[in-house]
């Protein structure tokens, strides 16, 4: 009987909870959690963390007590049975989950975008293709939008090797959602990560959409307007690489702006959300703020990767070794790498570059989870 790992989501959030299932998975190690959420005000599983924890369950027929609404306490057994074969350099087998297709309700608004992300590292461990269509929330807040995950982060972890893609059937704003996206994920093969310097800037990619019932008052056209006149275009030497507006079929009415900064080494991402009552190009404006910041902030050694996609390339850091320097070691970065290392990760977090804001980070993993 394998050694149930003990967690403690007494000062986390939902985060910890699908950061622990995903790598539950792909080592292949039953875990516990205790105190779920236990440092926001309603405590507990909501509908897209049970969703998480269902649909894990669901591709590895795992063993699952807690899976409930509220449920404060989780035990997961992934149970996948062990694969002889051949190995690779870390002297793993052929990948040991299966793939197939599958259909998965939030039931509410809650994020889809969320949900792929638990899945995106699965790809490792995959033994051929795993179609995953999720109805919810594409586009809401607390989360990534569908377009910043479309644009900013797959095409950054393919340069790392993996192969993944979304097919877009109708987006879902808050607050009804009722999205729909197919995740295509195939086996992957990941290289260290190596993500410490900012390469020459390059320009900026731009996207900007909002639903269909929004479209007689040009708020995708004006979100782009507001974003390129608030940015410092000329300053920083940049030019438009990019820039398209799209209307979508949605349940609910929404906008969402997604700047996405290319550069030598990499990419970054910065969106925002259309509000109720806020103008169009104050929308765009506070996604281009957000670019701007970026861009003036991280002293002599700037991180090359936002404050989002810092926090979401732990894991596979985590998978395969390797460096990344982050904008700021927020608390979201330190929990995780508390988590990685509950797992079996080193994980060194090293401030290293003072900025006006405080400090960048060299956050490095020299010996892996082990798979």
């Amino acid at each position: 009987m394998p050694t149930v790992r003990e967690l403690d989501g007494a000062n986390a959030g939902g985060q910890f909870v699908r950061t622990a299932l995903t790598l539950s998975v792909l080592t292949n190690k039953p875990i516990r959690i205790d105190n779920v959420r236990g440092d926001r005000s309603t405590p507990g599983l909501r509908h897209q963390h049970l969703a998480v924890l269902e649909t894990m369950g669901e591709l590895c027929d795992a063993d699952i007590s807690g899976a409930e609404l509220g449920a404060e306490t989780v035990s997961f057994d992934p149970g996948l049975e062990s694969t002889d074969g051949a190995t690779d350099w870390r002297g793993r087998g052929p990948g040991r989950l299966p793939g197939g297709e599958y259909d998965i309700d939030i039931g509410t608004a809650g994020s889809a975008i969320l949900l792929f992300d638990s899945l995106l590292p699965l790809a490792t461990v995959l033994d051929s293709q795993l179609s995953v269509t999720v109805t919810g929330g594409t586009d809401v807040p607390f989360s990534p939008p569908l377009d910043y995950s479309r644009y900013v982060k797959l095409p950054l972890l393919g340069q790392l090797g993996l192969t993944a893609d979304y097919e877009v059937d109708r987006r879902g704003f808050y607050p009804d959602g009722g999205g729909q996206v197919t995740l295509q994920l195939a086996p992957s093969t990941l290289e260290p990560v190596d993500l410490t310097e900012r390469g020459d800037l390059e320009g900026v990619r731009l996207y900007s959409t909002e639903s269909a019932s929004l479209a007689d008052r040009n708020v995708a056209f004006r979100q782009a307007e507001g974003a390129l006149e608030r940015l410092a275009l000329d300053e920083f030497g940049l030019e438009v690489l990019e820039r398209r507006e799209t209307t979508v079929a949605s349940p609910s009415p929404g906008t969402a702006i997604v700047l996405r900064l290319d550069h030598g080494t990499g990419v970054a991402g910065f969106a925002a959300l259309g509000e109720r009552g806020k103008p169009a190009e104050r929308v765009g404006e506070d996604a281009a703020d957000a670019l701007n910041r970026f861009l003036e902030e991280g002293g002599p050694r700037p991180a090359p990767v936002d404050r989002h996609l810092a926090d979401q390339l732990l894991v596979y850091l985590a998978l395969e070794g390797g460096r990344v320097r982050v904008p700021e070691a927020t608390g979201h970065v330190v929990s995780s790498c508390e988590l990685l290392a509950e797992f079996g990760a080193t994980v060194d977090v090293e401030q290293v570059t003072e900025t006006v804001d405080g400090e960048t980070a060299l956050v490095s993993v020299e010996s892996p989870v082990d798979l």
